[in-house]
């Protein structure tokens, strides 16, 4: 219960965070440039705490339901919309000055990037801030290499560590991983520190059958795998784990003769056998044993055992920690490698190479905040950030109602040399609210099923 009540408020502290960073871009930039702000509000529903700005003009508003936010400027909803002609609304000639709809068309492009243009500045602070804060991080030092594998055929040895990619320092496994699936079919110089000597490694990795985003690339394709130990934390009373004898501490060595490299192996092996007995290979207390457990489907109809799982890389964590100018440049680099493998992401999923299955609403953001908060600040900052960067480009769509959508109708209007009409723009906000809602009910759909 506490789990989820702390869940919770770290899911309501990063919406009210990156959404109140988004909508202020819009709002800031408005106000300098001289749009008449009516209301900025952080929240939607009723107002829980409302008052004035300093000239009477802005309501500020703290509303009660904290998943979202918006600014409210005169004219900048198309049915409010004074078009000129038209005089559906008696507004003084000071107001036509800073109506938004009666503003050049470079003006309101400024205040509609401005929200995702916020988002990518706090993702590069953000980083930084995560940089001089230090974190523990896997260096990149091979375990195990496959035999017959890209690695073997190469070179490539256990203990070689990886520092260098295509010129590019790396520090860390998980950047070497993403490094490698931005990569796939592209020719990969890597440097590598074998002892105290520096060797060179080329090789060009082939196009998997699966999408590359979707699998372990340095083992999958490279022969590479950081080497750990799967452990068994603990066992459910009465599961098929308990019935098969499997208990807390043994260390899962392989399944069905196969190697169990990693957690998500493991947990994808027994995922694919429900109704169907598996031998588990276990060490425990140095003896070796063979065990059988039938995995018992659940409602999505994967085999699950009943047990959790930890994992123990063969290497140990160092602890990395930046200078300023250094942070700064990792910011930087960092919000732009989190952009590019987002837009990937994105294009992958349009073209169906990704299962749009691996769409997540609400529930899996609750539940990510959730757990960067528990292993400490610095994991909940760069979640932050990495957030702020999906909110970002996710707004930067050209579909209507999102920040995209307003761009593209601005880049008509240049083109055209006026805007569409009222009408247009209306029909066109309507079917962007229907793709934007399917799109929230698909993914909450998602974590339902994922829930479950």
């Amino acid at each position: 219960m506490m789990e989820t009540i702390q869940t919770t408020l770290y899911f309501i502290a990063a919406i009210v965070i990156l959404i109140g960073f988004h909508e202020y871009g819009h709002f800031i930039v408005a106000r300098k440039l001289g749009f008449k702000v009516e209301k900025f509000s952080i929240g939607f529903g009723p107002s829980l705490l409302s008052w004035l700005s300093k000239d009477g003009e802005v309501e500020y508003v703290i509303a009660a339901i904290p998943l979202g936010g918006f600014v409210k400027m005169l004219g900048e909803n198309p049915h409010e919309q004074l078009e000129e002609g038209e005089e559906k609304v008696e507004l003084s000639e000071e107001d036509k000055k800073r109506a938004f709809n009666l503003q050049p068309v470079w003006k309101r492009a400024a205040v509609a990037f401005a929200g995702p243009g916020f988002n990518f500045i706090f993702a590069i602070f953000a980083f930084a801030v995560a940089g001089m804060m230090g974190q523990e991080v896997l260096p990149a030092t091979i375990g195990t290499v496959a035999p017959s594998s890209i690695a073997e055929q190469k070179g490539l040895l256990p203990g070689d560590t990886v520092v260098r990619f295509n010129g590019e320092n790396i520090n860390a496994w998980q950047a070497f991983e993403e490094s490698l699936k931005l990569s796939v079919g592209q020719p990969v110089t890597l440097g590598v520190q074998r002892g105290s000597r520096h060797v060179e490694v080329r090789f060009t990795l082939p196009q998997p059958e699966q999408d590359a985003f979707m699998i372990d690339v340095a083992d999958t394709l490279l022969g590479v795998h950081i080497g750990m130990d799967v452990l068994i934390e603990s066992v459910v009373p009465n599961s098929p784990a308990d019935a098969g004898l499997i208990r807390a501490g043994d260390q899962v060595i392989a399944v069905d003769g196969l190697p169990v490299k990693n957690v998500y192996a493991l947990i994808d092996a027994v995922g694919k056998k429900a109704g169907e007995t598996m031998s588990l290979q276990v060490l425990r207390n140095q003896a070796q044993l063979q065990l059988q457990v039938t995995p018992k489907a659940n409602e999505a109809g994967r085999g699950l055992i009943g047990v959790r799982l930890s994992a123990k890389p063969w290497v140990e964590k160092v602890w990395q920690r930046k200078g300023v100018l250094e942070s700064v440049g990792y910011g930087f680099t960092r919000t732009w490698e989190v952009s590019v493998m987002t837009l990937e992401m994105f294009k992958r999923m349009l073209s169906a190479s990704i299962s749009a299955d691996n769409l997540g609403g609400p529930i899996a953001i609750a539940q990510m905040a959730g757990s960067t908060a528990s292993h400490g600040l610095v994991y909940f900052v760069m979640f932050l950030a990495f957030f702020s960067v999906n909110l970002a480009i996710l707004n930067l769509l050209p579909v209507p109602v999102l920040d995209g959508g307003m761009l593209m109708f601005l880049a008509l209007e240049q083109v055209r040399g006026k805007p569409l009409s009222v009408d247009m723009q209306m029909r066109f906000q309507m079917v962007g609210m229907l793709l934007i809602m399917s799109l929230m009910v698909f993914a909450f759909y998602n974590d339902i099923m994922r829930l479950f």
